[in-house]
């Protein structure tokens, strides 16, 4: 099942089910979340509240895309509560670089990186047996609601950013119940935009490299991860024409740790099982342009897509200068 968040002409908020190329409206809850609370509060799966819940009314979903109404399939009306964060060094790679890199990993310890022994760590211990704990991964924050983008709206690059380099990841989107326990509702794919060449300089300006905005959706997958998840990411030119495009794979069957360990080290945190708090958390990738040296420009487009998640998403790039901050004395 797909679900769409969207505006409608009037303003308000809907959800809605996504068949095909039309979105069958949901009646009597206004947002994902509310949806979602629901369905916590009545002990009833996600898809069988949505389906028992869609009324009559049908919208072509290009009809909402082409008025700009599309929204991200999941977030919070008081951004604060939306906490969007990520794990890198979880993907094995493509086909063609898993044996290279697999040699990479077998030398000595002392030798490697430090990302090459975080990612050896995931490759030995992130896929424990079930009711076990396996490695922590690399983690990392990159932002609350203010953040997310929804397909069609703008991912900004502020001034003093380096680089806006796309990431074609997919991420669990949760909410957390009453009781303080995380349920994921799904999933979505994404474009968790990042400033590479920031981060190339060091290692330790990561944390920096992530503070970006991020694309997401348009739709809620809701349903378990196929062990293989296959998608195309591309960059547009400010004409529309594909300028560099690769195949892009995730699923466990391509990563070095379980979406459950993945979940188990992010949520251990207590500060994470806020009740009502939302959560939108990116699991990896291992395609990127900035890897074949491709420079995104402002007014280029950056397009991810899978057939798992419906429609494509699509967002441009656009630079925002940013001004000296100052810090007065009160």
């Amino acid at each position: 099942m797909l679900l769409i968040q969207f505006e409608t002409d009037a303003g308000t908020r809907r959800i809605g089910i996504l068949d095909g190329d039309t979105i069958r409206v949901i009646d009597g809850y206004a947002t994902t979340r509310d949806l979602a609370t629901a369905a916590i509060a009545g002990g009833q799966p996600l898809a069988e509240l949505a389906t028992a819940s869609a009324g009559d009314q049908q919208i072509p979903y290009d009809t909402l895309l082409q008025a700009g109404r599309i929204l991200p399939p999941l977030d919070h009306p008081d951004h604060a509560h939306c906490h969007v964060t990520g794990t890198g060094l979880t993907h094995l790679g493509s086909a063609d670089t898993r044996d290279a890199m697999h040699k990479k990993i077998g030398g000595d310890v002392e030798t490697l990186s430090d990302s090459m022994k975080m990612f050896r760590m995931g490759v030995e211990g992130g896929k424990p047996q079930a009711g076990s704990i396996g490695v922590q991964p690399e983690w990392f924050y990159k932002g609350d609601g203010s953040i997310v983008r929804a397909t069609g709206q703008d991912l900004d690059m502020p001034g003093f950013a380096l680089d806006g380099g796309e990431e074609p990841e997919i991420a669990g989107l949760y909410l957390i119940g009453a009781d303080g326990q995380p349920w994921r509702l799904g999933y979505a794919i994404g474009n968790e935009f990042s400033d590479h060449v920031t981060e190339r300089q060091n290692y330790l300006y990561l944390a920096h490299s992530k503070l970006r905005s991020c694309g997401l959706g348009p739709a809620l997958y809701v349903g378990e991860l196929p062990r293989h998840v296959a998608g195309t990411s591309r960059i547009l030119d400010k004409n529309g024409e594909v300028r560099w495009e690769k195949a892009f794979v995730s699923g466990e069957d391509n990563m070095s740790h379980t979406v459950a360990n993945l979940e188990h080290h992010h949520f251990k945190y207590g500060l994470f099982r806020r009740p009502g708090d939302v959560h939108v958390h990116f699991f990896g990738t291992a395609t990127l342009s900035v890897a074949d040296n491709i420079v995104v420009e402002p007014g280029e487009s950056f397009e991810i897509e899978s057939p798992l998640f419906g429609p494509a998403l699509r967002n441009r790039l656009a630079r925002v200068e940013a001004a000296p901050v100052t810090v007065k004395p009160l």
